[in-house]
Formats: C-alpha cells, structure tokens, sequence
C-alpha cells in the first residue's frame, strides 16, 4: 500500500479484491499470465460471468488499445459478457477500446464510486469471514464475541465498530481504510 500525502492509496491487487468484493462477484478462478493476472468471476445476482484483469507488468506503466483487444478476445473465449481492467494508466485509444468491448477501467486516477450502502456490506461480509477463520464462528449477539470476552483488543471487532461508526458519519474515505485493514488481515489469518 503506498502512501502519498498522509493519504493510504490501494494497490493494483488490493483494487481488484475491492472491485470483486464491491461488485458482488465472486471469484471463481485465478490465473497467472506474463504480464499480470486474471480473475474469472461470477456475477451473484446474474450469474454472468466477468473476467478482471490485473496489467501489474506493463513496461511503459501505459495499458494500450492492443492490451484491450486481446482481453476482449479472451472474455469471448470464456463466455464474459462484461470485464474490469485495473492497470497504472491507459491511453486514450484504450479507454475509447474498452468503452466498444463492455470493459470498464480502474486506474491510479479512477476507480468507479461505491456507494456507502454496498461498502459496509462488503466490510460486513469480509467482518464474517475473519470471525469464522480466527473464532471458529460469527458470534449472534455481542456477548458471543469472544474477543471482548478475552479482554483482549480484537482487531476485527474494533474494525467492525470502527466501519460502523465511519458509516453512520458518512466517511466513505475512512470505510475504504477499513476495508484495505481488513484485506490485509485476512491475507495473515490462517483458514
């Protein structure tokens, strides 16, 4: 995560994971290509496939209208009927590209808005994976947490009450935070 005036910006993979989280799509499938990594991923609510394509080793930092094509040709290959395109930058041919092949693009300067709604449902669901991987459960009512039971600061709980309290405010900066901490845990908690 790199840090640029005391402001935490993501990374091109912590972007694809907020992208799927956001969007509702589950991951089905994680592929490694030369210049970056694909996610095959299911729309839940309509069941479409939707290829996310991370460009992590593009030599110029560019993404070119070539680099679009040759997505375009895969998601026909594999049945996508739309896709995402996360890279640093992307020429304008490109942009133009991908607005013709259903692909959308995120970038170091655009990321498409989440609503404050569906991010403190994506926190949730990531809240309740933790739970299940660090406690053996989601607790039902406060009392069943067992980190408040252990006197012992638990780190999701205290996101948990901190992404409601951000939420409440309508700090949509803070809730995105939130998330990036709760990504990163959930790369160190073992399953």
């Amino acid at each position: 995560m790199l840090v640029e005036n005391g402001k935490k910006e993501m990374s091109i993979e912590e972007k694809a994971e907020f992208l799927i989280a956001a969007r509702n799509l589950k991951s089905a499938k994680k592929q490694k290509w030369s210049k970056g990594t694909d996610f095959l991923a299911l729309n839940a609510v309509s069941d479409g496939k939707v290829l996310v394509r991370l460009m992590e080793r593009s030599k110029s930092g560019f993404i070119g209208a070539e680099e679009v094509k040759e997505m375009a040709k895969t998601m026909l290959r594999m049945d996508c009927g739309s896709g995402f395109l996360v890279g640093k930058r992307f020429t304008d041919a490109a942009i133009a590209e991908m607005s013709q092949s259903n692909i959308q693009h995120v970038s170091d300067d655009y990321m498409r808005p989440v609503s404050s709604e569906n991010l403190i449902l994506v926190i949730d669901n990531a809240i309740n994976d933790l739970c299940k991987r660090k406690c053996g459960g989601v607790p039902l009512k406060e009392s069943d947490c067992k980190g408040q039971l252990d006197r012992v600061s638990c780190k999701v709980r205290s996101i948990s009450d901190d992404a409601l309290f951000h939420y409440g405010r309508g700090w949509i900066g803070l809730l995105n935070n939130d998330f990036r901490q709760l990504l990163s845990m959930k790369k160190t908690v073992k399953t």
